[in-house]
């Protein structure tokens, strides 16, 4: 999927600042200047190509924000968005940790289909300069606090909903608040009331992080261990672009049954062992490319993944004494920075 095939229809902001006591909805759709296309295009894709993306499946009979998806027209879209931002607002306005923020609902067309997208922007801080004038100073400058900015084209949104009005299909990204003194994926379960499914990242960082309770549990201080398990992840995206918890298992665990057994367990619970993981965002692999190393010495080294699994230029030496020499070979040129 490419940017441009996101193709903007209309769009209306409401306010859900909860600091005010009341919601401010707007009564007209936003003109779509290119600028604002742009904005609105740019933050779509961000949350649709991103691996923080969930399904969501509605709980029909309890859901009311499914129920007015359901009688959702662009015809219609200035009242049906007023009362979703309102469903929202009472909710935000009872749980105080809830951000506040600009709600921009959003219908688009993406492979002919078209999509509601609900955005929520969060407020963050920034210091804006202004100036004034006086007669006895002339022209004066200053920097003020504005507590009420959007995020840029260059910022990615936490908070998010993609709806397809054909299908009510639902994806989103979302963050946790405290509710009642528990922390509660408040947009899934309170507002949209959706049982929703785990991000590719979620399963991604929860299989790597079984991978290093194996291997702090039964290899300690084995740092080709911990190497070896990044590269095989690495090695594995590479080539199939999707990993299988239970195969990867295999490779790293295989020759000792008993350990195998207990990673493949660890991963049971949340029903990952066969599940095959895809992820989209080369930000979410990113970590995977490279092995940081640090001595007790304090000597950093920095290994690209193609050049520690090419052996003519990296090897590791374990040497009688028990020290590691780490050997760095064929190289051409070396310079500083």
């Amino acid at each position: 999927m490419e940017k441009d095939e996101i193709i903007i229809r209309s769009a209306i902001m409401h306010i859900l600042d909860s600091t005010v006591g009341m919601p401010v909805l707007s009564d007209e759709l936003l003109t779509l200047t290119p600028d604002m296309n742009d904005f609105l295009r740019n933050h779509i894709y961000k949350v649709i190509s991103g691996d923080e993306l969930k399904t969501c499946v509605f709980d029909e009979d309890n859901s009311e924000v499914y129920h007015l998806i359901q009688e959702f027209s662009e015809e219609n879209m200035v009242e049906t968005t007023k009362k979703l931002a309102e469903l929202l607002y009472s909710i935000m306005n009872a749980n105080v940790a809830i951000p506040p923020a600009d709600v921009f609902f959003v219908t688009y067309q993406l492979e002919s289909r078209q999509h509601l997208a609900i955005l929520k922007m969060n407020y963050k801080e920034v210091y804006m300069h202004y100036t004034s004038m006086n007669e006895e100073d002339g022209n004066v400058n200053d920097v003020m606090k504005q507590c009420c900015a959007l995020p840029g084209n260059g910022g990615r949104l936490s908070e998010a909903v993609t709806i397809s009005l054909e299908e009510n299909t639902v994806q989103l990204i979302e963050k946790k608040a405290e509710i009642n003194g528990a922390k509660v994926n408040y947009l899934s379960e309170v507002y949209l009331q959706c049982h929703a499914k785990m991000s590719q990242k979620t399963k991604l960082d929860i299989v790597t992080k079984a991978v290093d309770q194996i291997n702090k549990k039964y290899f300690e201080d084995d740092f080709e261990k911990k190497m070896e398990a990044k590269s095989v992840i690495h090695n594995t995206y590479a080539e199939q672009g999707a990993l299988v918890p239970e195969e990867i298992g295999e490779e790293l665990f295989g020759d000792v049954p008993e350990i195998k057994e207990e990673f493949v367990e660890k991963l049971e619970k949340y029903k990952l062992p066969k599940e095959e993981i895809t992820v989209k965002s080369e930000k979410t692999t990113k970590k995977f490319e490279k092995q940081f190393l640090t001595t007790d010495s304090g000597i950093e080294i920095n290994i690209p993944m193609e050049e520690y699994n090419n052996k003519q230029h990296v090897e590791f030496i374990t040497n009688p004494d028990g020290t590691i020499s780490v050997l760095i070979k064929n190289v051409n040129r070396i310079t500083s920075k």
